[in-house]
């Protein structure tokens, strides 16, 4: 298939597949003799792998890592499991920083009587920065 094929069998843009390729995260696929690329179903997995791993929020590296072990299907999957649980354990955190967050703009918000700027609740409290959760 032509990379504009591939490009809506897997929702990925074209400019994406070619970055991919560059980056060695997709293979070169093999050319016609009008010297189009050409792509296989092959591709079209791996493609699919990387940009559900993407969605995910796994780093290129992560999914560098990922592909290499599933290039190898005989390796032990507990390197696999490993940065799994490390982006779970990132994903956890950013959660956790945003609920403070959201708590605190509740707070913040909650304040708010409306009214002239000058006694702008929401205002008073952005600038009060000692008060944010988690300051130090």
């Amino acid at each position: 298939m032509k990379i504009g094929e591939l490009s809506r069998a897997t929702g990925a843009n074209i400019e994406t597949i070619r970055y991919y390729e560059r980056i060695g995260l997709l293979p070169q696929p093999a050319r016609t003799r009008a010297n189009y690329r050409d792509y296989g179903d092959p591709h079209r997995a791996r493609l699919t792998f990387v940009r559900h791993s993407r969605e995910l929020g796994f780093t290129i590296e992560e999914i560098r890592s990922l592909l290499d072990l599933s290039d190898d299907p005989g390796r032990d999957c507990g390197e696999a499991d490993r940065i799994a649980s490390r982006h779970l354990a990132q994903v956890e955190e950013k959660i956790a920083q945003l609920t403070l967050l959201r708590n605190e703009l509740t707070r913040i918000v909650g304040r708010c009587r409306g009214g002239a700027a000058a006694d702008c609740r929401v205002i008073e409290a952005l600038g009060d920065h000692g008060r944010c959760a988690g300051a130090h």
